[in-house]
């Protein structure tokens, strides 16, 4: 499955190759579902002759994806899901050693990043693969001509999802799109422990704060808010939640977290992290009332939910103190952002644990798959992962964990499925 001979593709480095095919196979030792569907797809080849398209965070897990995915039969073609997500020694390695297109330079501007998903979108992809939705956006605002060559797509996060969502409602989705994100496998682990680990990782490698005895502010108590949350609490951070669903809020102060707007938030904070999946959440009104030094970051999918613009507008200099980390003065207050407002996690970190993207990758496979497989039977729209899958990753993820779990007797599923039983 590996090549010698670089093929089509724009990286930063063809000598960091080696060293970034050393650290795919390192991660590949923890992705053990999806190493096994990649036997059976060496085996069977159920995507013969498909293109795939697709933008993904290009990191060591996503090399084992696609990897997976041409072991299946698949021509594959890899841009990045965001500007400072990819790790260049991957990019090499997967061009160079696995003969995979890969068109990612980490740091590259929005002019690169718009060529990369055209030159992916160049090959006439069959099967989308997204994170965060921008190639099917380009698909369906540019390149129309490219909708009768598709018959589905994958969508990897909440972001995208919402997204895809919104086209839904229109009317204006033209193909089938499979939301990865919301099976239980991908949602419950890689946004909830992935999402809570990278953030905070990502947080002590940009700036080695102290997070014991801190004021960190989580806005958004979804899966990813909540495994956040977790995790900072554990490292001794005294956590407020924001959030704009009661039914959360709620929850969170079950949880035992502190729940208050932003703006007052704001007020008390050492630490602002957004996960919300939407626009201006920490916004010009609370940059006015922050704390000297307090550190603003994000880890949803786009550099919106911090407002970028009005902190620019606002301050009076701009100083790069360190990688990722830039100081804005405002009113002779100190305000720290942290990776451009970009995502935390993969920017200053190494973006989720491979045990965890095993299941999320996993379902990336057989989610292509099954489209495969049902290709001319779906209307355009969103889809649900199929339980059967879910369920199915679930399974491999315990085998391979060498958990046993019990099984339901004859009686037991007569019981289940009865009603006549009473008190």
């Amino acid at each position: 499955m590996t090549t010698e001979t670089p093929v089509q593709g724009d990286i930063k480095d063809a000598a960091l190759a080696d060293k970034g095919k050393v650290r795919i196979e390192w991660a590949n030792t923890t992705m053990p579902v999806l190493a096994a569907i990649r036997e059976r797809f060496d085996q069977e080849h159920p995507l013969r002759g498909l293109r795939i398209g697709a933008c993904l965070h290009v990191t060591t897990e996503t090399a084992n994806l696609m990897r997976t995915l041409k072991a299946g039969g698949a021509s594959v073609a890899l841009c990045a899901s965001n500007p400072l997500s990819t790790q260049d020694d991957v990019a090499a390695a997967l061009n160079i050693h696995y003969g995979i297109p890969t068109y990612a330079i980490k740091g590259e501007d929005r002019d690169t990043y718009y060529s990369h998903i055209d030159a992916v979108l160049d090959t006439h992809p069959n099967i989308t693969m997204d994170d965060g939705n921008d190639l099917v956006s380009r698909i369906h605002q540019n390149r129309r001509e490219l909708v009768d060559d598709i018959f589905g797509g994958t969508e990897e996060t909440t972001t995208g999802v919402i997204r895809l969502q919104s086209m839904q409602a229109e009317g204006a989705l033209a193909y089938p799109i499979i939301a990865v994100n919301e099976a239980d496998t991908k949602h419950m682990f890689d946004n909830r422990y992935g999402t809570g680990q990278s953030t905070v990782d990502g947080l002590i490698r940009a700036t080695n704060v102290l997070l014991a005895g801190k004021r960190a502010v989580v806005a958004g108590y979804g899966w990813c808010g909540r495994g956040l949350a977790s995790r900072l609490s554990g490292l001794g951070a005294n956590v407020i939640i924001t959030e704009v669903n009661p039914t959360r809020a709620l929850e969170a102060v079950m949880d035992g977290f502190l729940v208050m707007p932003m703006h007052e938030a704001a007020k008390i904070a050492d630490i602002i992290i957004t996960v919300t999946g939407d626009i201006n959440v920490v916004d010009k009104d609370d940059f006015a009332v922050m704390k000297e030094g307090v550190i603003l970051a994000n880890s949803g999918h786009f550099n919106d939910e911090i407002n970028i613009p009005a902190l620019e507008a606002m301050a009076e200099r701009c100083t790069d103190l360190r990688e990722f980390v830039q100081e804005y003065v405002v009113d002779g207050k100190r305000i720290i952002l942290l990776a451009q407002g970009r995502l935390l996690n993969l920017a200053a970190a190494e973006g989720h644990p491979a045990a965890v993207m095993d299941m999320s990758f996993a379902n990336q496979s057989l989610s292509a798959e099954y489209l495969t497989q049902h290709r001319g039977e779906l209307n355009p729209g969103v889809y649900p992962v199929p339980p059967e899958i879910d369920s199915e990753i679930a399974r491999l993820k315990l085998a391979s964990m060498g958990v046993e779990i019990d099984v339901l007797t004859e009686e037991q599923e007569r019981y289940l499925n009865s009603w006549e039983s009473g008190t």
